[in-house]
């Protein structure tokens, strides 16, 4: 027997027997299900083709006056495309068989469609005709290409006497294609009053029809009144297969917000029962909110200069209109921020006057219902007005000076101090001690105020210590080999405090550039002349304190290109010097060349007289040669 959920119209046959008179017009009802009656033999030659079912005589087991009992047909499964095989019975010789007669029953109707004489087989014109053939020495009818109209009760029928019918009952099974799901993507509301349509499944080309089972969250749903409906209609193909549609309806509630729902196919095959099941869909579900709240991002302790949104919550779909407020702290009043449509309020780059109360309101546009948060406070800790003190510091040479830094912040705050210069940390506390101080301990010092438990929050004040003295430069002696009538770039740089000021004792073009508070860059553009290459250019650095100077020499050089030439003197290359250090001599580069010159044409005139005196005496080899060669042409 066929599970129930296949339906009533694929169970097994009931023993019921039809008993057909000479007309085969049948006495009960549901013909295609019983046998063909015992009690008469129908006639020759009234069927289709000239033959009919007969049977033999006997005596009547039912208890209804021309009606025997039969047995049930035998049953014989197959799928759709593949061969049905009809034994006419095992228990028969082969001689009982040598002249049969094969029947299908559809509608109530036999019909003739196979004959079977001497182990010969003959097809009967109609829809078998070309699908026919025998098996097995005759006992076995083949139906080849099974399809769903195929289903129906077969009847083979021996021609020698007190032979017996045997009947066959024929299912065809069709597994269905895999089954689509579509949700209701509109959404369903829990105020809805009725079942509302969830989804849609859909089960393609099934034989016999495919039972639907609907799922939530893995458990089956039933029908229930007023909660749960299911409607299901079924299409009938070209080919007489089925596609089921089913369309699950329900209340949802807002649990059923993440609520996953599939469907599942169950169909029969011969080799038993099986399924499919379709994908999960979920449908959005719209409930009104019960309450609303702020969250912060990002978590933990804030800083000055932090990217921070203030986002609105609420637990319903959709959600209501969000508005955020902050408390002013002079009225104590709530004061709508400029919030975006989805309630998040972005802070750019949050500073300490963002720290405060902060409500959320979310106002139901069906309800009109208007929902308030918790006020929560933001907290932005910050390091400001950075400050140290003296704020212009100015010491002596060889005496000590203190450095205070101070700094506002609602955190407990760490000190530290960096050389400007080389980023040396020079030590940590609020205040630097500074000792027996030189030229060199002048420059950039720099406090660093920060929050240890707030990663990444510090503020820095950068002050200059300036030591009081003349001015400070390289004094040392500068030769530069140049061209003349080229132009030549000098720089000379000093420092001190006052800041000095640099003046040359050539004319030209000069710029200053200040490099720090106290140091000052000068650059001279100037031509180098036959006056320039004798005196020299010397650079002079002054304050109200003294002044201090440098020279640079200029020689020829006769392997460089022409061009511009830049000279450099930097306070630092060198030891410093006072302004009463003696200055070096002027070098007298033309008397050089002259002597030099001199020297080479005594040299020269020298060899050639040496020369002179050894050809005249005859001991050059070459020019004896010659002169005996002279000769004795000569003579020739």
């Amino acid at each position: 027997m066929r599970p129930s959920f296949l339906g009533p119209q694929h169970q097994a046959p009931c023993a019921h027997a039809t008993l057909f008179s000479a007309s085969l017009q049948p006495v009960f009802e549901y013909p295609w299900e019983q046998e063909w009656g015992r009690g008469r033999r129908l006639q020759p030659g009234a069927g289709r083709g000239g033959a009919e079912p007969t049977g033999t005589s006997g005596e009547l087991s039912s208890g209804v006056p021309g009606v025997a009992e039969q047995p049930e047909p035998e049953l014989v499964e197959v799928e759709v495309g593949s061969t049905a095989l009809l034994k006419c019975g095992p228990s028969h010789s082969q001689g009982n068989f040598s002249h049969v007669d094969w029947f299908s029953v559809h509608k109530e109707k036999p019909t003739l469609i196979f004959r079977v004489y001497q182990d010969h087989g003959q097809s009967e014109p109609g829809e078998y005709q070309h699908r026919l053939s025998l098996q097995d020495k005759g006992t076995t009818l083949a139906l080849t290409h099974v399809t769903p109209q195929d289903e129906r009760i077969f009847l083979c029928q021996g021609k020698r006497p007190r032979s017996q019918d045997h009947r066959f009952q024929l299912r065809v099974y069709k597994a269905p294609e895999e089954p689509s799901i579509q949700a209701n993507a509109l959404g369903i509301s829990v105020n809805s009053r009725e079942p509302e349509e969830v989804a849609t499944c859909v089960g393609r080309n099934g034989y016999p029809i495919p039972q639907v089972i609907w799922y939530k969250n893995g458990r089956p749903l039933k029908e229930e009144k007023n909660r749960v409906h299911i409607q299901s209609s079924q299409i009938v193909e070209s080919s007489g297969l089925y596609t089921v549609q089913s369309i699950l309806k329900a209340q949802l509630l807002k649990e059923d917000k993440d609520a996953q729902f599939y469907c599942e196919l169950n169909y029969r095959l011969p080799s038993g029962n099986h399924m499919k099941e379709s994908g999960e869909v979920s449908v959005p579900v719209f409930y009104p909110a019960e309450k609303v709240w702020l969250e912060v991002e990002p978590m933990g302790m804030l800083k000055e200069g932090d990217r921070v949104e203030i986002r609105c919550l609420a637990d319903g779909n959709p959600p209501p209109h969000f508005s955020i407020s902050k408390q002013n702290l002079s009225t104590r009043e709530m004061v709508e921020e400029a919030a975006d449509d989805n309630g998040v309020l972005i802070l750019k780059s949050a500073h300490k006057e963002h720290s405060g109360l902060y409500e959320c309101q979310g106002l139901d546009l069906e309800t009109m219902a208007l929902l308030s948060s918790d006020q929560q406070e933001l907290l932005v800790n910050y390091v400001s007005n950075v400050w140290v003190s003296p704020a212009a510091p100015e010491s002596q040479e060889g005496s000590n000076l203190t450095l205070t830094c101070g700094a506002e912040s609602n955190q407990a705050l760490e000190f530290q101090w960096l050389r400007e210069k080389t980023g040396e940390v020079l030590g940590k506390g609020p205040v630097l001690q500074l000792h027996n101080l030189n030229r060199k301990a002048g420059g950039g010092y720099r406090c660093v105020a920060s929050v240890p438990n707030v990663p990444g929050l510090n503020s820095t004040q950068l002050i200059n210590v300036a030591i009081l003295g003349p001015p400070w430069v390289a004094l040392k002696e500068r030769k530069m080999q140049v061209q003349e009538n080229t132009m030549l770039n000098l720089s000379c740089e000093a420092s001190g405090h006052p800041r000095p000021s640099i003046s040359w004792t050539v004319g030209g073009m000069a710029n200053e550039q200040d490099q720090d508070p106290q140091s000052v860059l000068s650059i001279l553009s100037v031509l180098v002349t036959p006056e320039l290459l004798e005196t020299g250019v010397e650079c002079v650095a002054s304050n109200s304190l003294g002044k201090n100077s440098t020279i640079i020499f200029l020689e020829l050089d006769s392997n460089r290109t022409t061009g511009l030439i830049t000279s450099t003197v930097s306070p630092y290359a060198k030891t410093n010097s006072t302004s009463t250090e003696k200055k070096l001599p002027e070098p007298k580069s033309k008397g050089v060349v002259i002597v030099a010159v001199t020297v080479c044409l005594l040299v020269l005139a020298v060899l050639g007289a040496v020369l002179y005196f050894f050809y005249k005496k005859g001991k050059l080899p070459c020019g004896r040669s010659g002169k005996q060669e002279m000769e004795r042409n000569t003579s020739i």
